[in-house]
């Protein structure tokens, strides 16, 4: 996984770069959040460390640039002067998660474990479009789906495109891309409900793509059987 590391210190970026590349990773470090925008397309992270305190332009203000919303690369904020404010101003912007500092390296450990799968099933577009996974059947469907994102909210949308990897969803709230929620859904047919962590990586006028992070492989089993029957 390609991590692109946003930190004016030295010495903390210098941490960061080989904690990263001793889990296996691929660190590309930078001091500035300018060259990190250009870095973006150069370089196409699969996802950010951003340090929210910069010199020139701040991580906030990263944050909120369309092209980095619309990227859909999961950015990880940290700040060394956390508040609960500034918290939840990142998750606004869209931020994955927020990591005070001192940084738990078992902490960020985690969040790389998280993302590491759906780093390594997708596929980038060539341009500022968004990031496209590799093509799986897919199926036109109609039923509901829960979004709950990290906050709490609960949301409801209705699932128009269904695949084994993912699905498409339609509601009346805007889903940015890089969210991530639990989606509960009952598939067509019946059986158990299906809860699923994923990540919105593209909002279109008329529904947003979600991407499964941590579906259970009998539960892929499950969805991609339904889809060949469907598509018969």
């Amino acid at each position: 996984m390609r991590v692109l590391i946003i930190e004016d210190e030295k010495a903390v970026g210098d941490v960061f770069r080989d904690f990263v590349a001793g889990l296996g990773h691929q660190p590309i470090v930078t001091t500035s959040a300018e060259n990190g925008l250009k870095m973006l397309w150069s370089e196409r992270p699969d996802t950010i460390l951003l340090d929210v305190r910069l010199p020139g332009m701040s991580g906030l203000e990263f944050l909120g640039l369309p092209s980095v919303r619309d990227s859909g690369i999961p950015v990880v904020a940290i700040s060394g002067v956390a508040s609960e404010d500034q918290a939840r101003e990142c998750l606004r912007l869209g931020a994955f998660d927020f990591i005070s500092k001192p940084v738990s390296l078992d902490r960020l450990s985690s969040v790389l474990s998280f993302l590491e799968p759906f780093a390594r099933s997708h596929q980038r577009a060539d341009g500022p479009g968004g990031l496209l996974r590799r093509p799986a059947p897919r199926v036109a469907v109609d039923f509901p789906v829960r979004i709950v994102p990290g906050n709490g909210t609960v949301w409801t949308g209705t699932c128009s495109q269904l695949s084994a990897t993912g699905m498409r969803v339609r509601s009346q709230v805007a889903l940015k891309a890089g969210l991530t929620a639990r989606l509960t859904f009952t598939p067509p047919g019946g059986g158990a409900p299906v809860d699923v962590g994923a990540i919105a990586v593209r909002r279109d006028p008329d529904a947003t793509a979600f991407w499964f992070l941590d579906l259970p492989s009998h539960e892929s089993q499950r969805l991609r059987a339904l889809v060949e029957q469907l598509q018969r």
